[in-house]
């Protein structure tokens, strides 16, 4: 069984940024894809889908396809309180895999 969790400042972040931009969407987890580190889970706004699960979580709708539920397992999205690198952090019980590159510009083969 998937799960789906909002820490609470997470969710008081959200409503006060869709509040000052006065938006009324829906809030997709979607993958997005990565450079070297590979895909990674983010949020976009978005209307539902045949395909999503709809969760609400105090008078906000996530939403997220099925397959990538089932795929990533139980997704957690939380606030990061870190001054000016301060963000969300969406993350999975199971690894999204994929990343590494072909070349390494530290050894100076980047071109």
């Amino acid at each position: 069984m998937s799960d789906f969790n909002v820490t609470d400042l997470a969710v008081s972040k959200l409503k006060e940024y869709m509040a000052q931009n006065n938006i009324d969407s829906a809030l997709r987890v979607a993958l997005m894809q990565g450079g070297c580190s590979g895909p990674s889970l983010g949020l976009a706004l978005d209307e539902p889908k045949d395909n999503d699960t709809v969760f609400e979580n105090n008078s906000l709708k996530f939403l997220i396809e099925k397959d990538l539920l089932e795929t990533c397992g139980s997704i957690k999205v939380e606030y990061h309180d870190a001054g000016p690198r301060s963000g969300f952090g969406i993350t999975s019980a199971k690894p999204l895999g994929g990343g590494g590159c072909g070349g390494s510009c530290s050894s100076g083969s980047c071109g």
